[in-house]
């Protein structure tokens, strides 16, 4: 069996990164997907017949060089395609109590919307020189 995760959705917050002491550079993000919400096997759809979504948010973790190229170039809102594992962690606080975590560390992140700095107009490629 393998584990694998694959969710597209939205940045919720702009990256953070942080050096271990070994130096590894670690990259965090959250990210929003979205899903119909179902009542009795049915969509739910609100007063104007729009579909009910519900927002669920995950903990992206990057680690070297991917965390080094979503740190540039993703920002909050941009859409992404996230392709990596989900990975548990238990710890015990300070009060001596056990804590769980869940985060996807992520293999791959494909940005399905414009990087940061490629917003400007300057920057966007719009295929001008194609020859026909």
């Amino acid at each position: 069996m393998q584990n694998i995760v694959i969710l597209a959705g939205n940045i919720g917050q702009a990256p953070e990164t942080r050096t271990t002491q070994g130096g590894t550079g670690i990259t965090h993000f959250t990210l929003a997907t979205s899903r119909p919400r179902y009542s009795e096997g049915r969509v739910v759809r609100d007063e104007n017949g729009y579909r009910v979504q519900d927002t669920e948010w995950h903990r992206i973790t990057c680690f070297n060089g991917l965390g080094k190229t979503v740190q540039q170039h993703c920002d909050k809102g941009m859409k992404v395609l996230v392709r990596g594992r989900i990975h548990y962690t238990k710890w015990t606080d300070a009060a001596g109590i056990d804590r769980y975590g869940c985060e996807i560390i992520a293999e791959t992140v494909d940005f399905l919307s414009w990087p940061k700095e490629s917003e400007d107009p300057e920057f966007i490629d719009r295929g001008d020189d194609i020859p026909f």
